[in-house]
């Protein structure tokens, strides 16, 4: 609840502060004192759209603190949390809002910066305020449902709806997921067939590629030997061969030799020698040619292998040595595209069963739904006739559409109100009229109790425009909503400032600014017994109180009004 709302520099209100308690609190006064100046204060507070004109004149900001008692499992926690404040057990919650005069604003929780839009959707699970022109609660149709739901205790079976169609909306997204991955695949099964056959046939090893580069070179250079040898050989067998005509001279002069004894001795030994070196070198060639066993075709093999390599590596925009992984991986691809298939085929089987159990569990939430939103008429219904609106009609406009699927479920919900017989009935906010609007919401408020409440509820003047009995049939409604809930009303009824348990009231004062200047502030007194005696009888009365004001005053007082 709101146990303490502190201003400073608002329109009118240089500074107050004022403490709150459970129960029913009425703020009276004149008007244009300044009642309105505190519910945008509050406002404020709670994240409303700041305004430069909300500073007092003169001053260079305003600023508003709010402070709420709450209990550790109030949903308001989690919101802060996951907006990163941290809040410590049992501490209060402190909501501060600094409006500067040229229109910028800044706002606090416990002292941590957060948006305004965490402080407004954190002080909407605070305080909800209900006024004659209302567009601050109930203008969302989703509160509507929220709050059928918390009326019939509904609340475990929305969110089983609401996790069940996650789980369906998440077995869809995977199914639609799968059938893009097998279009895709579908896309490149040929060229990843033919690559595979391809790569199969090649059969790529890591460290091919070099392995046959050296062997390349080795064999070129081999092959190139291989030819000087051959050369070698013709030089000294082949036709061209000079070794016959050599053997031949020496014959010739070994026969010449007897004719010159000792000349020609030395000359043929050389000779002898050399053509037996011919003859051993002939015979070495012929050796080493027979040994090398030169294949002329495993070059043009190897180079063919090699080339092949790289040009599928080319084709696939990878290394020669990243082939033989390529290869897996394509194959598993291939081998994927085959069992998405049937993967496939168990993902729609999944979503046709999350669809199945959540259409089962919408459904019935929907019937739960309608059973309820008849006892919500009942209840709501049934405190028309006291707040002068026994010929209207409250309505829970239920339309269910088991198409329309979502985390809430398949239901529209909307409350409709038709303010006189034979008229035409339509949604409470457009149809009824400001002070008939008021009422409803406080019939529907007093039905629900606390239940899909805010913990503090703030009704301002809706009891303007009645009086008499229907005045104390809202003030005991209030005093009765009070009872679960802290309820705050501004109010120029009498009958309802008598219920109340706390009576503040609000008036204007003059006073000396800095520069010895007039200025009007507003001030805020919680008043004892006497002095709201004599405020309830100014209500009555008027400006001129009178001894007859003063005793209807203290009947009022005493419940006897």
């Amino acid at each position: 609840m709101l146990s303490e709302l502190s201003i400073r520099d608002i329109v009118l209100i240089e500074k107050l502060a004022i403490r709150f308690s459970a129960g029913l609190a009425v703020l009276t006064g004149e008007t244009g004192a300044g009642k309105s100046i505190l519910l945008d204060a509050l406002s404020l507070a709670l994240g409303a759209r700041g305004d430069a004109d909300l500073v007092r004149h003169g001053a260079r900001d305003g600023q508003v603190i709010a402070v709420f008692d709450l209990a550790a499992s109030h949903p308001a926690h989690a919101v802060l949390e996951e907006a990163g404040v941290s809040i410590e057990p049992g501490e209060p919650l402190i909501f501060k809002r600094v409006q500067s005069a040229d229109g910028r604003t800044r706002a606090f929780v416990n002292d941590q910066t957060v948006s305004v839009a965490t402080l407004r959707a954190v002080g909407r699970q605070l305080v909800e305020i209900h006024g004659q022109h209302d567009d601050r609660a109930l203008v969302d149709t989703d509160s509507h449902r929220d709050l059928l739901d918390a009326f019939g205790g509904l609340g475990a079976d929305a969110g089983h709806v609401a996790a069940l169609h996650r789980a369906w909306r998440e077995a869809e997204t995977a199914l639609s997921r799968q059938r893009a991955r097998i279009e895709a695949a579908a896309r490149e099964a040929d060229f990843l067939r033919a690559s595979v056959e391809e790569l199969t046939r090649l059969a790529p090893e890591p460290g091919e590629e070099e392995q046959l580069a050296e062997k390349r070179t080795g064999m070129m250079a081999a092959e190139k030997i291989a030819g000087d040898l051959n050369d070698a050989h013709e030089t000294l067998a082949g036709p061209a061969s000079s070794v016959p005509e050599i053997a031949g001279l020496l014959r010739r002069l070994e026969r010449k030799a007897p004719q010159v004894p000792g000349l020609l001795d030395e000359v043929n030994g050389h000779l002898a020698s050399a053509l037996d070196h011919l003859a051993e070198a002939q015979n070495l060639i012929e050796q080493t040619i027979a040994a090398q066993d030169h294949d002329p075709h495993a070059l043009e093999r190897t180079e063919e292998r090699l080339f092949a390599l790289r040009a599928v590596a080319r084709k696939h925009d990878c290394a020669v040595d990243d082939l033989a992984a390529l290869t897996v991986t394509m194959a598993d691809q291939l081998a994927d595209l085959d069992a998405g298939e049937a993967a496939l085929a168990g993902l729609e089987q999944a979503a046709r069963e999350a669809l199945a159990a959540y259409d089962r569990a919408a459904a019935a939430l929907s019937a739960r739904r309608a059973e309820t939103a008849e006892t919500l008429v009942a209840a709501v219904m049934a405190e028309l006739p006291d707040l002068k609106l026994d010929k209207a009609e409250f309505i829970v406009q239920h339309a269910a559409d088991a198409d329309r699927r979502g985390p809430a479920g398949i239901d529209g919900i909307e409350f409709h109100v038709r303010t006189n017989p034979g008229t035409r009935a339509g949604p409470m906010m457009k149809v009824a009229s400001g002070g008939e609007l008021s009422r409803f919401l406080l019939a529907l408020k007093v039905a629900l109790a606390d239940r899909g409440s805010a913990p503090t509820l703030v009704f301002d003047e809706i009891d303007t425009g009645v009086g008499g009995a229907v005045a104390d049939a809202i003030g005991a409604r209030l005093r009765r909503l009070s009872e679960t809930v802290q309820v705050l009303s501004v109010t120029h009824a009498p009958q309802v400032a008598a219920r109340a348990a706390h009576h503040f009231l609000i008036a204007k004062a003059g006073a000396s600014g800095g520069n010895g200047a007039e200025q009007v502030v507003t001030s805020v007194t919680e008043m004892d017994r006497d002095r709201r005696r004599e405020e309830i009888a100014r209500m009555l009365a008027g400006a001129t109180i009178t001894a007859e004001a003063r005793a209807a005053a203290d009947k009022l007082l005493a419940g006897e009004g």
